[in-house]
């Protein structure tokens, strides 16, 4: 759900109907910044901000990002410091506070269920982000884009507040090289007694059932269950088995070797939800049916009215969806991670070519920048998005650059917080992920358009006689 997409709003809506809300903790920190120095309409932020734990940081945040009434329209964005390892501890307090306000503000005023979702290929900002949110009270944390093996031992340490470590990957390096990112929940100074946290279920993203064996088999602590996720699905997507063969477009070729085995998942004795195409009535019956505890839905929210998506994009996407002119291409040289990742084709986007060349590139946020080893053992960071000799400059090769999107820029300027570049006035152009099912529109699709609770009557309207 991209970048600010599932947001508070909308994972809000979706748990009072009864279903599961989830927000998109990716990037979260740059995000609630930006909500600040456009003057925290509602004054939401602010609201969340009086519930931290830990005043003395929601006092730094707000001095440093708020700007009442909010900053002038072409005034760019203050950006907090890129990652680096060990993490700054002010940028632990802001991501900790920030994932805290969002899952805050999702569980205000009712008894529902909210998750929090995370790209494990972010790892220097897993500890704190998942602290903040726990200290929200959140129900369930889901992670893909990676092998989340350590996240289950983390959720136990950190429900007791107790220091955890979590090894991550850095180019250059052998087995007997160990990086560990460090968190110790002391450094957030609570007002009150740390009294034992709820721990989140972990429901880790996977596309196939031998990851998931794996996961069950190597982590330390316990998973609750399976997002069984297929290459239609929006967002990041696992690559094919055999990444050599690709179709007339250039797209990965996904074949019946890609599909998992339902029935060794079952066999594992965990739920598992399946993702991917699944928006229309009898999904969830014919899901049922495979064994599965429900479906996820992912692009019938993200262009419902209650999600963040930018509403120019929103009403753009729809239209052309309608007329059946609205490509989504499954980019295998997009994303910055290395994992294939879906495109809407919308003029005006980064997917545009001539979009896509007229951008200066450059990175500026960093989330999705790789950790290296230098000669001197020292570690850098790279991003194949960031300027073509820089990349080369530090080790990286020319051929990774080709046709990497600057995503944490595009999906920010998608949920309507662009950066405005100081020097050439330069707004950052959007990007659009969704799935490549877009069926339900003709059924959805209203003047003013369809909101949250819409998309799931929708969903449930072909129950199994007698279910709830």
């Amino acid at each position: 759900m991209g970048i600010g997409i599932s947001h508070w709003r909308l994972a809000r809506e979706v748990s009072r109907a009864g279903q599961l809300g989830t927000v998109s903790g990716t990037g979260i920190w740059i995000v609630l910044t930006r909500r600040l120095q456009m003057g925290d309409p509602g004054g939401h932020v602010r609201r969340a901000l009086e519930h931290f734990p830990a005043p003395n940081i929601a006092a730094r945040i707000l001095e440093r990002y708020h700007i009442p009434g909010g900053k002038r329209p072409r005034a760019p964005f203050r950006t907090p410091p890129m990652l680096t390892h060990p993490v700054d501890p002010r940028l632990a307090e802001l991501m900790a506070a920030s994932s805290f306000v969002e899952v805050w503000l999702a569980r205000e005023g009712h008894e529902g269920l909210v998750g929090i979702n995370y790209l494990e290929k972010i790892q220097l900002s897993h500890l704190p982000s998942l602290y903040g949110a726990m200290l929200a009270g959140v129900d369930y944390v889901l992670m893909g884009a990676g092998i989340p093996l350590q996240i289950p031992e983390v959720l136990d340490r950190l429900a007791m507040h107790e220091p955890a470590a979590y090894r991550i990957q850095v180019d250059g390096t052998g087995p007997e090289d160990v990086y560990e990112e460090r968190f110790d929940p002391l450094q957030i100074p609570l007002a009150g007694e740390r009294r034992p946290l709820k721990r989140p279920r972990f429901l880790p993203i996977v596309s196939s059932h031998v990851l998931a064996q794996v996961l069950v088999k190597r982590s330390r602590g316990s998973i609750q269950g399976f997002v069984v996720e297929g290459p239609t699905a929006g967002g990041h997507n696992a690559p094919p088995r055999n990444r050599r063969e690709v179709t007339d477009t250039g797209e990965p070729l996904y074949g019946a070797q890609d599909a998992p085995d339902l029935a060794k998942l079952r066999d594992l004795g965990l739920p598992f939800w399946l993702a991917g195409s699944h928006a229309r009535p009898g999904s969830l019956r014919e899901a049922w049916a495979l064994g599965a505890q429900g479906i996820q839905a992912g692009s019938i929210f993200a262009l419902s009215t209650d999600s963040g998506l930018s509403p120019e994009l929103r009403e753009q996407a729809i239209s052309l969806a309608l007329e059946r002119s609205l490509p989504i291409r499954t980019n295998p040289t997009s994303s910055p991670s290395g994992y294939p990742f879906k495109e809407a084709a919308l003029p005006g986007t980064l997917a545009d070519p001539a979009i896509y060349h007229a951008r200066e590139r450059l990175c500026d946020i960093g989330a999705l920048r790789t950790p290296y080893r230098r000669a001197d053992g020292t570690l850098g960071y790279r991003c194949p998005a960031e300027p073509r000799g820089l990349y080369v400059g530090k080790g990286g090769g020319a051929e990774d650059t080709e046709g990497r999107r600057c995503l944490c820029n595009a999906l920010c300027a998608a949920a309507g917080l662009p950066q405005t570049r100081r020097r050439t006035g330069f707004v950052e152009p959007p990007l659009l992920t969704l799935g490549t099912d877009l069926d339900f529109l003709p059924h959805m699709a209203a003047p003013g358009g369809y909101t949250a609770r819409d998309a799931i009557a929708y969903l449930l309207n072909d129950p199994v006689p007698g279910a709830g």
